[in-house]
């Protein structure tokens, strides 16, 4: 009899323990379900804020295209958007109850043509002399090595189109950060972030936007006192012509080109950042604006550092 209570007992032991254990896999395959459904949402929600939050810079864009002039930092574009609530448009069922959601958008259009283009490196087969030589006195200026400035110039050439391409040579790149494919170090690309860019076609330097770093080592013959003079003077005034902006150079009339500088520009840079819960989410967008036609011409988009906003 006493080993019939104990088997007995043994058995109602191991028949809880299964049950629980049932019970445990079941409420943690629940759970892990919640938890994926709940981030696939917030992925979600995030694609649909970003979307409308870049639709509405190349709005802004578009009307600006639409008064026309000259581009430069006064104009509502480059006024950057604050960190914004938006909990109230996350609601996914507003029938379901009260969706209490923390999100928070902000963002900026940059003009890129406010930066030495990379592109303007390459004529055809051959390294522009012009161009060239204003980014060895931007490297100058920056204190980066020199030899890795005839690297980029190398490893750009070898990527250009060529009647007998070379399979040796690297890929093209497409953002600033993929330089690092072509010579050049962490540092120096850090250094040079602010000041360059990599767009699809040549471009000029818009004198209304471009840093004094940039105005310096777009202009031959200028020294850096003379480009933060003028950077002042658009301050006060934005340069609404090239003639413009020559009148405040020690020799007017001969240090611009249309081809090399400008007052208006066509290629600029959306960055959107959304807080949503505990995720950090940053997308980058590069837009091409002709006339009213505002196009976007890639994105990126990633889970951002919640320390620092890198990605």
């Amino acid at each position: 009899m006493k080993r019939q209570r104990g088997a007995a007992l043994l058995t109602a032991m191991l028949t809880v323990t299964l049950v629980a254990t049932l019970a445990a896999a079941a409420l943690w395959q629940q759970w892990r379900s919640v938890e994926v459904e709940a981030a696939e949402r917030e992925r979600a929600q995030a694609g649909w804020i970003l979307n409308g939050a870049l639709d509405w810079a190349r709005l802004i864009l578009r009307e600006d295209a639409r008064a026309g002039g000259a581009d430069h930092l006064a104009e509502p574009w480059a006024v950057p958007l604050r960190e914004a609530r938006l909990s109230s448009f996350l609601a996914a069922d507003r029938d379901a109850g009260d969706i209490e959601l923390d999100a928070f958008l902000s963002g900026q259009i940059s003009d890129l043509q406010a930066r030495i283009n990379l592109a303007n490196l390459i004529e055809g087969e051959r390294i522009s002399e012009p161009t060239r030589a204003s980014l060895a006195r931007l490297f100058e200026l920056l204190g980066l090595p020199a030899a890795e400035l005839d690297t980029l110039a190398a490893q750009l050439l070898a990527t250009g189109q060529r009647a007998t391409p070379d399979p040796q040579a690297p890929l093209r790149p497409q953002r600033p950060a993929q330089l690092l494919w072509l010579g050049l170090s962490p540092a120096t690309l850090k250094a040079l972030a602010p000041h360059v860019t990599l767009l699809p076609t040549p471009t000029p330097v818009n004198l209304n936007t471009a840093s004094a770093e940039v105005v310096y080592a777009s202009i031959p013959g200028l020294d850096l006192a003379g480009a933060r003079k003028l950077v002042a003077a658009r301050e006060r005034a934005p340069f609404r012509t090239l003639d413009e902006a020559s009148r405040q150079l020690p020799a007017q009339g001969t240090l611009l080109t249309p081809v090399r500088h400008a007052v208006a520009s066509r290629f600029f840079e959306v960055r959107g950042r959304l807080r949503l819960s505990q995720y950090l989410v940053e997308e980058r967008s590069l837009v091409q604006r002709d006339g009213l036609d505002v196009r976007t011409l890639w994105r990126d988009r990633g889970v951002a550092d919640e320390a620092d906003g890198r990605r």
